[in-house]
């Protein structure tokens, strides 16, 4: 645990005093400078080169507006709030300075401060792979790989909402969770080589990042759509040589922190129509424990730090 200066909001910006964050993928590979194949050298130069440049890491904000800019009408102190602070991180600090401007929307008196730190990460890449770049239409079959961390139950249940029919992937210990979100099927991929299956989906997302981009495409029909959630410049290449040299699509990039995707998660929470899946529960000071848990690639879900 480390004191730093509280934060001074700029014009379009607000403060907020944490109730919650969560630990995800992106903030342990950041701590680790552990970048996709290919981005070693531009990621090093852009976030620090041995060590992120940021003394606090943490995207995901839940809490209560204290202070605002001049120019800030949007919200008001007293406001509770969920969003993201982008490459500005911060967000595993009490106190914490955020862009109107950027991803930051009002939370309804029913969701928790945890329930919400659970949405931006996992759920605005959902909504950016499947809605966005893969165009999910009602009635389609989608394969959801890594159907169990924080990414893929965002997969498993916005596909659901969208209409489709799901198949999860994921350990047997984990079927049950992936079945209860909304996955009509789930394969158990310590009993079944999901590479060697005859049935193919009209769209799969590969949510870790684990398998070879050609097995991934395999599990997709012929005129399918391949997302690739976590990938390297290899896997970026192989996609683009797909989208030329086959009928199917493959799509891969940054998931956009978009405050529409974030009211929509809200919304949908405040319903009962989305679950939040929380893996874990800690204490800000226990951020040690909670990367631990992260980094044992073995988590449910999404790992949350909470706040007194």
């Amino acid at each position: 645990m480390a004191t730093v200066d509280d934060p001074v909001p700029g014009p379009r910006e607000v403060v907020v005093q944490q109730g919650a964050t969560a630990v995800n993928s992106g903030d342990a590979r950041l701590r680790q400078a552990s970048f996709p194949d290919g981005f070693a050298l531009p990621g090093r130069l852009a976030v620090g080169w041995s060590r992120p440049r940021k003394r606090v890491l943490g995207v995901d904000v839940a809490g209560t507006v204290t202070a605002v800019g001049a120019d800030v009408h949007e919200v008001a102190p007293g406001d509770r709030v969920v969003g993201q602070t982008g490459l500005r991180m911060g967000a595993h600090a009490e106190r914490v300075c955020v862009s109107v401007d950027h991803c930051l929307v009002r939370l309804p008196a029913g969701v928790s401060f945890e329930e919400a730190a659970t949405l931006p990460f996992g759920g605005c890449t959902a909504l950016t792979f499947l809605e966005a770049k893969l165009k999910v239409r009602p009635g389609e079959r989608v394969l959801v790989v890594g159907a169990s961390g924080s990414v893929g139950v965002a997969c498993v249940q916005v596909a659901r909402l969208l209409g489709a029919e799901v198949t999860g992937v994921c350990s047997g210990p984990n079927a049950a969770l992936v079945r209860s979100i909304g996955a009509a099927r789930v394969i158990d991929y310590t009993c079944t080589d999901i590479g060697k299956l005859d049935e193919r989906w009209d769209v799969v997302v590969d949510a870790v990042g684990r398998l070879p981009v050609a097995q991934v495409r395999r599990l997709a029909t012929a005129r399918g759509r391949v997302g690739l959630v976590a990938s390297g410049l290899p896997q970026m290449l192989a996609g683009l040589w797909a989208n030329v040299t086959s009928r199917q699509r493959v799509v891969f990039g940054p998931a956009d922190e978009n405050p529409a995707y974030v009211e929509r998660l809200v919304g949908w929470l405040a319903e009962g129509a989305y679950v939040a899946v929380i893996d874990s529960r800690h204490d800000w000071e226990q951020g040690a424990t909670a990367h631990a848990r992260v980094d044992s690639q073995h988590k449910r879900g999404s790992v949350v730090l909470t706040f007194p």
